[in-house]
C-alpha cells in the first residue's frame, strides 16, 4: 500500500489505486485527515481494507494524481533522527573506519519538503550538498525493543534527501543546523508498507544531479540495519506513531568528489529507492536583498 498526503482546501490522506488517488478522507469520513495519526489510532489495517475493497467506492473518491499538491507523506513528526556513516561506501569515501555504533544527530521536523517542492537555501548559505537515504516510519509507540522485535513497530518506508550546508555542518563542529534549514528535508513521494516493500534490506539507492548519477548504492551495504536502528534508538529514546529516522546514504556526496560538487541555482536533485518511488526537487537559491 502506497500512502500520501495532499492538498484539497485542508491536508487529506490518499492512497494510490490503479494510478489514481483514492481520496480515503472522502470515501469514509472517519478517516483522520493525516497520517500521523492515522498511525496513532492503529487505524493501518483499516485503510488497507478500504483500498482492497476500492473497486466498490465510486470514481468521485478517485483523483488524478497530477492534479494534486503534494506534501510530505507524514506533515508534523514529532522526530526526524538521522544516521551518520551508515554505508561501508560512504565511510570509505572519507577514509573513516566504519563506526562501533550506529551515530545519531538529529534535523528539524520543520525542514520537510514535499516529494516535489523546491529546496530553497537562504541567501549566504553556500555548499549545499545532497544525500539519498531510505527512511523508516515508525507505527506505533516504541521503546526499548530488541532487534528481533524491531520492525513489528515499523510502518513503511520512503525517499528522503538529507540537504545538508557543509560549510555550517564544518564551522559549527555539530550538524543540527546545517542540516535543518527549512525545505532540507524533501521526503515521500509516498509511505509505502512493509508488505509491498520485501526484503528492505536489498533496495537500491540513487541520487541523480541534472540527470548524471551521483550516488548508486543498495541498501544491503548498510552497516547497522533497519531493525538495529530501531532497536538501537528506542532503548533511550521513545519513538512515537509518525516518527522518521533516516538511515544513512551511500557513496558519491558532492563534498567528498573530486572535484567537488556542490548544488548551484536551477539543479534538480532526484532521490529514487527501488520499489519506493522518485523525489524530484529543484534547487533555489535565494539573493540578498540590495540595501
Amino acid at each position: 500500500m502506497k500512502l500520501l498526503s495532499f492538498k484539497e482546501e485542508q491536508p487529506r490522506v490518499g492512497a494510490l489505486v490503479g494510478g489514481m488517488v483514492l481520496d480515503l478522507n472522502s470515501a469514509r469520513d472517519f478517516i483522520p485527515t493525516t497520517l500521523s495519526e492515522i498511525l496513532a489510532r492503529g487505524l493501518l489495517a483499516t485503510v488497507q481494507n478500504i483500498v482492497d475493497n476500492a473497486s466498490d467506492l465510486g470514481r468521485e473518491h478517485l483523483r488524478d494524481i497530477k492534479s494534486l499538491s503534494i506534501y510530505p507523506p507524514v506533515l508534523k513528526p514529532g522526530k526526524i533522527i538521522c544516521v551518520g556513516l551508515n554505508y561501508k561506501s560512504h565511510a570509505e569515501e572519507q577514509d573513516r573506519q566504519a563506526p562501533e555504533r550506529p551515530i545519531i544527530f538529529a534535523k528539524a521536523p520543520s525542514a520537510l519538503a514535499g516529494p516535489f517542492d523546491d529546496v530553497v537555501v537562504p541567501a549566504g548559505v553556500t555548499h549545499i550538498d545532497a544525500e539519498a537515504e531510505l527512511a523508516v516510519v515508525i507505527g506505533r509507540e516504541c521503546k526499548a525493543v530488541e532487534e528481533e522485535d524491531a520492525m513489528d513497530y515499523v510502518a513503511g518506508f520512503m525517499a528522503l534527501n538529507d540537504v545538508t550546508a557543509r560549510k555550517f555542518q564544518k564551522d559549527d563542529g555539530q550538524w543540527f543546523r546545517s542540516k535543518s534549514f527549512d525545505t532540507f528535508a524533501p521526503c515521500g513521494p509516498w509511505l509505502v508498507t512493509k508488505d509491498e516493500i520485501g526484503d528492505w534490506q536489498n533496495l537500491n539507492v540513487q541520487q541523480r544531479l541534472n540527470g548524471k548519477t551521483m550516488q548508486d548504492g543498495n541498501t544491503s551495504e548498510m552497516i547497522f540495519p533497519v531493525a538495529k536502528l530501531v532497536s538501537y534508538i528506542s532503548k533511550g529514546i521513545t519513538l512515537l506513531p509518525g516518527d522518521i529516522i533516516s538511515t544513512g546514504t551511500p557513496a558519491g556526496v558532492g563534498v567528498f568528489r573530486n572535484p567537488r560538487v556542490f548544488l548551484e541555482d536551477g539543479d534538480v536533485v532526484e532521490v529514487e529507492i527501488a520499489r519506493i518511488g522518485k523525489i524530484r526537487n529543484r534547487v533555489r537559491i535565494m539573493q540578498a536583498e540590495q540595501k
